[in-house]
């Protein structure tokens, strides 16, 4: 590269080079003469050095571009570096594939936790009456069986749900895990989940189980409210939405509970009363907990206390995630 001195150098030298030869060319008596040579220098070295100048800008140019690339090369490097360490600290952590239950009474948490645990690991949480309202639509030959039970009023069967799970398990999005919500709910079905994985060369990784106690959980449920289509879960005391407001009596106004990030109208379930909720921990007691033995032997089930701040329990459901995770 020619630096800027180096080209004021080189431009003096040509032009004292012309000076001499018109310098010489003052020998000669005749004025016209040294004129004539002197402009036939200056039409000679002038292009010259500006072709020099020119060149010597360019190259500073290309200099300057080089090394802007370099350092645009070596940032996009370093952050590609970076994701890849983020993506390897990951499943160092989580690894292998995650076949994961989450447990809990109704008003755990499972809605509110589930989704923080399908974007940290990138995996999607399978809503066992989504997975079947997509195959009926989907019409696909466990999907007809499915409709054909439900069109005569009964009730689908363990082997269709397994199949509906077994369909939609295959799909790109599970290729590293899924989180089961909603099933298994017995013992039979957990023993029926673990032969159907058994055929995929899968297996139960982890099973999560958030407790609260029964005494505490009718506050949760009575004041729960959910986005249908994400799954978010609201709560008037604890998480209310943004857009909530209060009547005279303090109780909410269903009119203002509305989605914080799609603003779309929230609701709450038939069966978030206090008589239904003695129903369903009857069931969760009774059907749902030995599960939780049938997995235990296996080391992969992870206790957490779901009755704290929102960030104690999220930091607990971290370290039960981790190999090795209690």
């Amino acid at each position: 590269m020619i630096s800027n001195t180096l080209l004021r150098t080189a431009s003096r030298r040509i032009l004292s080079a012309g000076s001499s030869h018109t310098k010489r060319a003052a020998s000669s008596s005749r004025v016209a003469a040294f004129k004539q040579s002197e402009q036939e220098s200056r039409k000679f070295y002038l292009p010259l050095t500006m072709a020099l100048c020119s060149w010597g800008l360019m190259q500073q140019t290309l200099s300057s571009e080089e090394e802007m690339a370099d350092k645009n090369t070596a940032q996009c490097l370093f952050n590609s570096d970076k994701k890849a360490q983020e993506v390897e600290d990951k499943f160092a952590a989580y690894w292998p594939r995650n076949i994961m239950i989450l447990f809990g009474p109704p008003g755990a948490g499972k809605g509110t936790h589930g989704p923080k645990i399908e974007d940290l690991l990138g995996i999607p949480q399978l809503s066992t009456g989504d997975m079947l309202r997509a195959a009926v639509a989907a019409k696909s030959e466990v999907g007809l069986k499915a409709a054909a039970v439900m069109k005569a009023g009964g009730l689908v069967s363990d082997d269709i749900v397994i199949g509906i799970i077994r369909d939609r398990i295959r799909e790109p999005d599970c290729k590293f895990g899924f989180i089961l919500d909603g099933f298994p709910r017995t013992l039979v079905q957990a023993q029926t989940l673990d032969k159907m994985l058994c055929e995929e060369g899968a297996c139960v990784t982890k099973v999560i189980e958030l407790e609260v106690p029964d005494s505490v959980l009718e506050e949760r449920i009575c004041g729960r409210w959910i986005h249908k289509k994400s799954g978010r879960s609201y709560h008037v005391k604890f998480a209310p939405p943004k857009t909530m407001k209060k009547d005279a009596k303090g109780n909410p106004v269903p009119e203002s509970m509305k989605d914080d990030e799609t603003g779309e109208p929230l609701m709450q379930r038939a069966d978030d009363t206090a008589t239904a909720l003695q129903k369903r921990l009857m069931g969760y007691h009774g059907e749902t907990v030995p599960i939780l033995s049938h997995y235990s032997p296996k080391g992969v089930v992870g206790k957490v206390n779901a009755n704290q701040g929102m960030d104690g329990v999220w930091d607990e459901v971290l370290e039960s995630l981790k190999r090795g995770g209690n």
